[in-house]
């Protein structure tokens, strides 16, 4: 009976010294060899399901574009000698006061209103020239707020660009906002994607970093066209 015991007994430790040699020893020997080595079998396989949460954030990038840029653009309402009230925008060039507009918003001789930050100016007339539909003006006030200019030679077609503007209803004043893509351009030229309104007259238009690309009017088809910064600051001497 002891026998038999006993012999069990060292049946047991044998197997048990067996099973950690062949676990520790033996079986990482071979799962390491290029035959065994893709099986990784050393370990069961672990399944892990990873559940994910994520969250969207809105592209602030057009929102951030038009903070900046909105307190550039300008009101312009005249009035000619037959009485016919033109409305229109305008730009800010430099903080000492050089706005640009479009030359048919204020024709020869007419009274000008200018918009500025809520306040209201009656604008020098620099500079204007019908050929060019540009007009430069002039209000006596520091510190205006600006914008950067765009580096036309960099202009792409589908460059992401957007309008300001502002309109002036049941004597509120507000702003507007477009955008779009240019869809093709040159020299003398800008043509984007967004519809031709006739309360864009004298809008500048900006690319998505909130630089100058140029003053949009309408063509004699209704299209929005942008005359190009390079005209305007060669126009302006800036």
């Amino acid at each position: 009976m002891a026998k038999n015991i006993l012999k069990i007994l060292a049946l047991f430790i044998v197997g048990m010294i067996g099973g950690i040699f062949a676990e520790e020893i033996f079986w990482p020997y071979f799962v390491e060899r290029p035959l065994f080595y893709k099986y990784r079998l050393e370990k069961a396989p672990i399944y892990v399901t990873e559940k994910k949460e994520i969250k969207i954030q809105e592209n602030t990038a057009l929102k951030d574009a038009i903070s900046q840029v909105e307190k550039t653009v300008v009101f312009i309402r005249s009035k000619t000698k037959t009485g016919k009230i033109l409305e229109g925008s305008g730009f800010i060039l430099t903080s000492d006061g050089l706005i640009i507009t479009l030359a048919e918003l204020i024709p020869e001789g007419s009274k000008i209103s200018l918009f500025v930050e809520r306040e209201i100016f009656s604008p020098q007339v620099l500079k204007r020239d019908l050929n060019k539909n540009l007009a430069l003006l002039k209000i006596e006030k520091k510190n205006l707020s600006t914008a950067g200019f765009f580096n036309f030679e960099k202009l792409k077609l589908g460059e992401r660009v957007f309008l300001i503007g502002i309109s002036f209803e049941n004597g509120n004043i507000k702003n507007f906002v477009d955008e779009g893509i240019v869809k093709s351009f040159d020299e003398n030229k800008i043509e984007t994607n967004i519809q031709g309104s006739k309360e864009f007259l004298g809008t500048p238009l900006f690319d998505i970093e909130g630089r100058a690309l140029g003053i949009n009017y309408l063509s004699k088809e209704g299209k929005l066209i942008s005359i190009p910064i390079t005209h305007i600051r060669s126009f302006a001497s800036i």
